[in-house]
């Protein structure tokens, strides 16, 4: 199998070394299209992969990664598919907003079209990936796109109708915990922690407390009980956080992510 990746940026470099250190794909098999010479040649050093600044250097390939901005999206993907041909190619998209059905519709109807949202924690092999299959993809492509994403993390697959909503959560959402992260690590400083301890202090904190969500399968809820004591020196943190309504605020973050990715996609 023959990948092309169209954008090697962050995300399209951290894809690729995830599905080669993990065996779906070997280097020798990938071939990167970059017209910036930074990114690109950061893209060879990680994956050892060939890139170049040529569309044409995509034919043969039978797996396109598109992971370009949103606005780019459509006309990177009508250029790489032209350079591939009418061959049938299968193409996963991380431009966020871009429909399937939009893609589709630019493309030639040998194409068929996935779409997902991963997150930078990929970067690390700890991601939250989210993918759909378009009208033409099929449950073979499907197996596919699963062990890409699933090689830097955690890949689910949903309905179309939800991934402006997964944009909004852990497409952003990883934004959201490095402020949660930096405003703990200012508050410990204040009360006179030295910074760089308040700050490993306060990320292995948020890491710990996630990972006790992810491996006990209780919901937040119940762990935060578990933690809270009447009248203890974690209810009077909780209360303050009520108290500045930071609950609402996340929701409302959540939210407005959300339509602005759909706005990303009109």
């Amino acid at each position: 199998m023959q990948f092309g990746v169209v954008g090697c940026g962050r995300m399209g470099t951290a894809l690729v070394a995830g599905a080669i250190r993990t065996g779906v794909v070997q280097a020798a098999q990938v071939r990167g299209v970059e017209p910036d010479d930074a990114a690109a040649g950061n893209f060879h050093r990680q994956t050892g992969a060939a890139v170049s600044q040529d569309p044409a250097s995509l034919a043969g390939c039978d797996v396109l990664l598109l992971c370009t901005k949103p606005a780019a999206a459509v006309d990177a993907a009508c250029l790489a598919v032209h350079a591939i041909g009418n061959s049938p190619v299968l193409m996963l998209s991380i431009a966020a907003g871009i429909t399937t059905c939009r893609l589709e519709q630019a493309l030639p109807a040998s194409a068929r079209v996935c779409r997902s949202m991963p997150n930078t924690p990929a970067l690390v092999g700890h991601g939250a990936s989210a993918y759909c299959l378009g009208s033409r993809a099929t449950r073979d492509d499907a197996a596919i796109v699963g062990k890409i994403l699933g090689a830097v993390g955690l890949a689910v697959e949903l309905p179309e109708s939800h991934m402006d909503a997964v944009t909004g959560l852990s497409g952003s959402g990883p934004a959201y915990a490095h402020l949660f992260i930096e405003a703990m690590t200012e508050g410990a400083v204040r009360c006179g922690i030295p910074r760089e301890d308040a700050l490993k202090l306060a990320a292995h904190t948020v890491r710990g407390a996630a990972q006790m969500v992810i491996d006990t399968g209780l919901d937040p809820a119940s762990l935060r009980d578990m933690v809270t004591s009447p009248g203890g020196t974690t209810l009077a943190g909780l209360q303050e956080l009520e108290r500045h309504n930071m609950p609402a605020a996340i929701i409302d973050a959540v939210a407005a992510a959300t339509r602005r990715a759909t706005e990303l996609g009109s």
